[in-house]
């Protein structure tokens, strides 16, 4: 029997369906492997429509907008979505009961045959993700690319063999859970660390240890690639993993930039692969990401000419400095993803003209004085809406210079007059950017909703005349 072949006619309960596939992957793998699956969320049908319709079909019990005891007593496994709080009452039922309690990522890493290679960090995990997935790719190594970033690969378990390469995005709360299994990605890339998630993480040191986990099981064959020019990861050592570093200065061993080009050094030997302009994506913060992917790709035995080629044919994803629109002499950027200050700041360093940028949304409990003067002294203008508006428009007023250029401030009482004021402020050679640096629950179900709601408005302006342009 697989290993995969013990959940046949066993009770599953998946706590936590999601809207980011992790949840209905994982419904789906079950309901392939014969189990008996009962979906329990307390979010309604209709929050969870996209997610249940791509499950229609398959014999699955919901059980929404509540959580039932029977459901975590009565099974013989419970799968919880790692946005699920550790002291959940219903996970201290099933424990109680003797039943286990694991995540979709952590019985992935239990049941996948392939080399895992994880990327983690406060930003850049998902572009880094992405662009090391299409290099391998592209260089032509089997590759399977999930995690974080969207979607399950559980149900793609039959197709991964030993030999091939699965990329995986991975958030501090898949992290968190890590140590029950004692496995860690052969190969693991930290990009950054700095303050997020405060909200659920109980202070800043157990968020950085959950992402330590990355590397904290990996064995003597490991690698771990850390951004030396970050304060906290530069930090970090190993149990024994061999330790390379990406930055913007030379390192011993890794990937860095010399006389603008893009150098990867290990046992003494130097790999030139690409000038750093040719590198698709905007700012600083993009650079250090590729020669993170780049420094993986190179150690797995792809080829330099192989991925200068496939570095040119990437291009930026959705919500992440996603530059859709030009119009008037402005330029309209989607950087929805940017859910904490240090996001923000790096996309103000990234777009280089005078922003406007759209800021705002829900807490996560992180401090706001040190954006409030950096947005003050880099943006030309801000418009600020959403739960966070009243106590970001106070800090924001006590971190204005007290001489000189301030930011030209607006306050919003919707998202659509938040982007109906930024495009009345901008001006040509402008540009107006959604970055938002806070979470997008207040008004929308993520953070990938906000982004299209925000294109689309901005299109439907400029469709109606609106802008005079």
């Amino acid at each position: 029997m697989t290993e995969a072949a013990r959940f046949r006619d066993r009770a599953v309960t998946i706590m936590g369906l999601g809207l980011f596939g992790g949840g209905a992957g994982a419904a789906r793998f079950f309901c392939e492997q014969g189990a008996r699956v009962t979906v329990t969320d307390l979010r309604s049908a209709t929050d969870l429509r996209e997610s249940i319709e791509g499950l229609r079909g398959l014999p699955i019990e919901y059980v929404l907008g509540k959580h039932r005891a029977e459901d975590f007593t009565g099974a013989d496994l419970v799968l919880m979505n790692p946005a699920v709080a550790l002291d959940s009452p219903f996970i201290q039922l099933a424990r109680e009961r003797g039943v286990p309690v694991t995540t979709e990522m952590n019985l992935f890493f239990q049941l996948c045959p392939g080399r895992l290679i994880g990327i983690t960090g406060t930003n850049g995990k998902s572009t880094t993700t992405a662009l090391l997935g299409h290099l391998l790719g592209r260089a032509g190594f089997p590759t399977h690319v999930g995690g974080n970033l969207g979607g399950s690969l559980l149900p793609t378990l039959p197709r991964i063999a030993a030999a091939d390469l699965v990329v995986l995005e991975l958030s501090s709360f898949q992290l968190q859970h890590l140590e029950a299994v004692g496995r860690s990605p052969e190969i693991a890339i930290v990009t950054n660390v700095s303050e997020n998630h405060l909200d659920r993480h109980r202070d800043m040191e157990e968020y950085v240890e959950s992402k330590r986990n990355i590397l904290r099981f990996q064995g003597p064959d490991g690698f771990a690639i850390l951004n030396a020019d970050d304060p906290v990861v530069s930090a970090w050592t190993t149990r024994g993993a061999r330790l390379l570093f990406t930055a913007r200065g030379e390192v011993p061993e890794g990937a860095f930039v010399r006389d603008g080009r893009a150098v990867f050094r290990r046992a003494g030997r130097e790999t030139p692969v690409l000038p750093v302009d040719e590198i698709p994506l905007l700012g600083r913060c993009n650079v250090e990401n590729t020669l993170a992917a780049l420094s993986a790709a190179l150690l797995v035995g792809a080829r330099p000419d192989a991925l200068r080629a496939a570095v040119h044919g990437f291009r930026a994803l959705e919500h992440r400095l996603e530059r859709f629109e030009v119009r008037g002499g402005v330029e309209y950027y989607n950087d929805s993803i940017s859910t904490n200050p240090a996001s923000t700041l790096a996309a103000l360093d990234a777009i280089a003209r005078p922003v406007v940028l759209v800021l705002g949304g829900s807490s996560k409990g992180l401090p706001l004085e040190e954006l409030a003067g950096a947005v003050q002294r880099r943006a030309r203008g801000l418009v600020v809406y959403g739960a966070v508006r009243e106590v970001l428009l106070q800090a924001l007023e006590r971190a204005a210079p007290k001489e000189g250029a301030r930011a030209e401030i607006r306050s919003a009482s919707s998202f659509e007059e938040a982007v109906d004021l930024a495009m009345a402020l901008a001006r040509p050679g402008d540009a107006v950017a959604l970055s938002p640096a806070f979470a997008s629950y207040d008004l929308f179900r993520n953070f990938e909703e906000r982004g299209r709601r925000f294109k689309d408005l901005v299109r439907r302006r400029f469709a109606a005349g609106a802008s005079g342009s």
